[in-house]
């Protein structure tokens, strides 16, 4: 997967830009919990380079980042979980999975809608 690590509140405007354009998705991953590495693991399989190509996709590591994390739970309105999903289109969050809900069918199902 050709992730784009966020690692700055000031990406959030970038995301909500890239998602006027295509659909985007923000994976939020504990690197401490076995939910979240699977999870990751489970996508990462799964992901194909036509899926890249679709979409622009967001790494964000909640261990260094829980500010990030926290805006986005205030910017999109959805609560905080780890591992968690999100995909936002036109500046608004559409689907939001998390723990074993993260699926790569669910996931793309999302991004395509």
């Amino acid at each position: 997967m050709d992730w784009i690590p966020l690692t700055t509140l000031a990406q959030l405007d970038e995301v909500d830009a890239a998602s006027r354009h295509k659909p985007v998705l923000i994976f939020k991953h504990s690197t401490r919990c076995n939910i979240s590495s699977g999870a990751l693991n489970r996508l990462e399989r799964a992901w194909t380079p036509s899926d890249d190509a679709a979409q622009t996709i967001f790494h964000l590591d909640l261990l260094a980042h829980r500010d990030i994390s926290n805006a986005i739970a205030e910017r999109y309105g959805v609560e905080h979980e780890s591992p968690q999903v999100l995909v936002i289109r036109d500046g608004k969050c559409v689907h939001v999975a998390a723990h074993l809900g993260i699926t790569y069918a669910d996931t793309l199902d999302a991004l395509a809608y």
